[in-house]
């Protein structure tokens, strides 16, 4: 395993950690052609001057930004952009500690290079890694810059300070431009000294957390960005998949392509041969154009034996995770405190309650699409991509060269949604490029695109609670079974349970809450017959947005068995005591700041008011995802409840999220609104099953995501704080969903467990 997943990895609920530790690193500045370049460096290398390591690449640089001669400042994002606008919120925090002229920075998105680290786009994680090192970064060379300041204006350092790419010395100032052009930036920071580069304090910041447009938007307003489906090189050719009937398993017996050979740009069909076993029974229709390809696809008959899933369904799926919940004897023990069977026995009361969360896609607006060529000894593949780092081995094994032979240039991408992390749409690009021998860009159509999806695997989940006399909770346990993304496509990244099991963190956090219910037991447990059925994927918030679903209903119904609000019951819990007090610096405050941002998500809702007939209210809460990376969000869900035909109209939906530090407020805004609006069209709108080992819904005609006649009003706010930055991209997603079952339940008396909540499901509810 790759030691920076390694690194990243944290055995608390399979949290990740703050990102590799500056202290681990020395820092660097030096000369590198026309300006400045600031720079980690690995401990242990020797070297004359910084430029000159600069210059002969004889490091493995983390590259934050540079400082041309004119000045600008080009930040350099690792990250991949597919709408979110984390470039902006990283180079704020570069240029804020820098001091920089906001107008002079520009931002350049960076191919895969091994000196990039581990690249990955996902879990909420940009900023919260980012954050200090992009600071400290900043922060050194805003330091050196007033020390070349000094001595160029000639002047004590201690009568200079810097603003707006100027260093300032009582009524004499000079630019960073000319202090580049003429300063020797020649440094290098030892570790101790790294450690006391002092960062600023958060009422001394400038830039994060004032209001700013999206350094990306002129290009995407314009046209002129470019995604992966845009790629195009000469002697390019087009490829369409022919996939088969079952994603693991199946094999090619013939292929007859004589119609297709009346397709005017039609060339020839590909067996793809793929020792990775990413597309196993594949082929490749190519042709001069994409129109060509596909039509050529159309009229070719493929012989397929398919995997032995070839008849699974939904329900099988379903079924079989009930199946290993009542075993009761396998699966990850996440969390199993002393106490929990004893509170059951000697319970008052037990409450116990089953869910279902169904088959989602992601549906992103750009299919996913690859360009693969060879050019001088070197694999080339050109796509958006959210986890380069994960990809790039399984090329490199697939085109049977060394990894270093391999390299994925950088495309904006039109929707992930996680999608994107598992890039094995890849695969068969460069298959049947090197097959060919020549460029081939591959694309998938919309129905390709639902088929090969890493879905959003089907869930089942049962949660339990035992009372007191007082209807207070003695005990608790959760047991959640799904297909596990993390275990299919990078089992190494799987930690060890209480009970040494092996578990994907990304199928159950959420679900490791900061309640106080006495005695806690989490079971995670894989879903075998998934796994086999399809490649699950991470799909925006994972697990969380299925396990939340489950934990906030599951704790509706119990303030209701308790006789208590459902708001002061939750704040009852949330004590903020033991392991659930938080600790620095990712988590201060503990459960006290979930208490806050339900507290105020009352205050500003219509939460205690009469509603209209068939109206009601519902709240729910969520520390988001990792309990080492807490996002604290709170919804109240307004609905109507049509009792004639069961449509649930979502009128509004009022969120308060506690994200530490907000950085750019208009992108952290976007983020909680689409993330919101992702969660509401997943519990009332889109979702699809299995048949026949294949989603029932492969198009926009039956699969229905959330349209724009049906976004409700959204009112939120944002904690103010200074405590550090955490993720913004999927808590609201996981929180919405049971805020709207809660407030059905309100509205009518009917308890949903499934999501989709279809109006058959709520009319059938209402009749029984």
């Amino acid at each position: 395993m790759n030691k920076l997943f390694r690194s990243l990895l944290n055995p608390d609920v399979g949290a990740v950690n703050h990102g590799p530790s500056l202290s681990r690193r020395g820092f660097l500045i030096g000369a590198a052609g026309a300006g400045i370049t600031l720079a980690f460096y690995r401990p242990g290398l020797s070297f004359a001057q910084p430029e000159e390591v600069i210059e002969n690449q004889t490091f493995e640089p983390t590259i934050w930004y540079q400082i041309e001669n004119d000045g600008r400042i080009i930040v350099n994002i690792a990250e991949a952009e597919m709408g979110q606008h984390v470039g902006t919120a990283l180079a704020r925090i570069v240029a804020d500690e820098l001091e920089a002229d906001w107008s002079k920075v520009e931002l350049h998105h960076v191919d895969s290079d091994p000196k990039w680290g581990l690249m990955v786009t996902g879990g909420s994680w940009s900023v919260w890694q980012n954050f200090m090192p992009l600071s400290r970064a900043g922060a050194a060379g805003r330091q050196v810059l007033i020390e070349e300041g000094a001595k160029l204006l000639g002047v004590n350092v201690s009568q200079c300070r810097a603003r707006n790419s100027e260093v300032i010395a009582g009524n004499r100032s000079i630019s960073y431009a000319e202090i580049v052009q003429r300063g020797n930036m020649s440094r290098s920071f030892s570790e101790d000294e790294l450690e006391k580069i002092q960062v600023k304090k958060p009422e001394d910041r400038r830039l994060i957390g004032q209001e700013a447009q999206a350094l990306d938007i002129p290009d995407k307003t314009d046209g002129s960005s470019v995604y992966g489906i845009d790629a195009n090189v000469e002697n390019m050719v087009y490829g369409r998949p022919l996939i088969p009937p079952t994603r693991y398993g199946a094999k090619i017996n013939s292929i007859d392509d004589s119609e297709a050979k009346n397709v005017e740009g039609y060339l020839q069909t590909i067996q793809l041969n793929d020792p990775t076993d990413t597309v196993p029974g594949w082929a490749v229709v190519i042709a001069t154009s994409f129109y060509a390809a596909s039509k050529a696809a159309s009229k070719i008959k493929v012989d397929w034996t398919p995997g032995e899933t070839a008849n699974v369904s939904e329900q099988d799926i379903l079924d079989r995770g009930l199946e290993l919940i009542e075993k009761g004897d396998g699966g990850a023990l996440v969390v199993n405190e002393e106490g929990v069977d004893d509170a059951f026995s000697n319970a008052d009361s037990v409450l116990e309650e089953d869910y279902i969360a169904h088959t989602v896609l992601h549906f992103q607006l750009e299919p996913v699409n690859a360009l693969a060529y060879q050019k001088d000894g070197i694999w080339e593949i050109h796509t958006g991509n959210q986890w380069q780092s994960l990809i790039l081995p399984t090329l490199a094994n697939a085109l049977d060269v060394p990894e270093n032979k391999v390299i994925m240039r950088t495309y904006m991408l039109g929707g992930g949604f996680g999608r994107r992390l598992n890039g094995d749409y890849a695969v068969p690009a460069a298959l049947a490029s090197k097959a060919l021998n020549r460029p081939v860009k591959l694309v998938f159509t919309r129905e390709d695109d639902a088929r090969f999806d890493s879905v959003r695997s089907p869930a089942y989940q049962r949660v339990r609670m035992a009372f007191d006399a007082e209807g207070n909770p003695t005990g608790m346990e959760h047991h959640a079974t799904a297909g596990w993304p993390t275990q299919v496509m990078v089992p190494g990244f799987m930690p060890a349970a209480t009970n040494g099991e092996k578990y994907d963190p990304f199928a159950i956090q959420g679900a490791a809450h900061w309640y106080s219910v006495g005695a806690h037991r989490l079971r995670a447990i894989s879903n075998d017959l998934a796994n086999k059925t399809f490649r699950p994927g991470w799909l925006r918030s994972v697990g969380s947005g299925w396990v939340n679903w489950a934990l906030e209903s599951f704790m509706d119904q119990a303030a209701r068995k308790a006789g208590k609000d459902p708001v002061e019951f939750r704040l009852a819990l949330l004590k903020a005591e033991g392991k659930n007090a938080g600790e620095a610096p990712n988590s201060v405050g503990g459960a006290s700041r979930q208490a806050n941002v339900l507290r105020r998500v009352r205050e500003i809702s219509e939460w205690g008011q009469e509603m209209p007939a068939d109206t009601g209210l519902g709240v729910a809460t969520t520390y988001g995802q990792e309990r080492n990376m807490p996002t604290w969000t709170a919804c109240v869900a307004k609905v109507h409840v049509d009792r004639n035909t069961g449509k649930v109209t979502l009128q509004k939906l009022t969120l308060v999220t506690d994200a530490g530090t907000v950085v750019h407020p208009d992108g952290a805004r976007a983020q909680v609104e689409g993330a919101a609006l992702w969660g509401a069209s997943m519990a009332l709108h889109e979702g699809t099953v299995f048949e026949k080992g294949e989603v029932k819904d492969q198009n926009l005609n039956t699969y229905s995501p959330m349209r724009i006649r049906d976004v409700p009003e959204i009112e939120m706010e944002f904690v103010d704080s200074t405590e550090l930055s955490v993720g913004l991209g999927e808590p609201a997603t996981t929180v919405v969903g049971p805020a709207i079952g809660n407030a059905i339940f309100a509205a009518v008396g009917v308890r949903m467990t499934e999501i989709p909540i279809r109006r058959e499901a709520v009319l059938a509810a209402l009749k029984a």
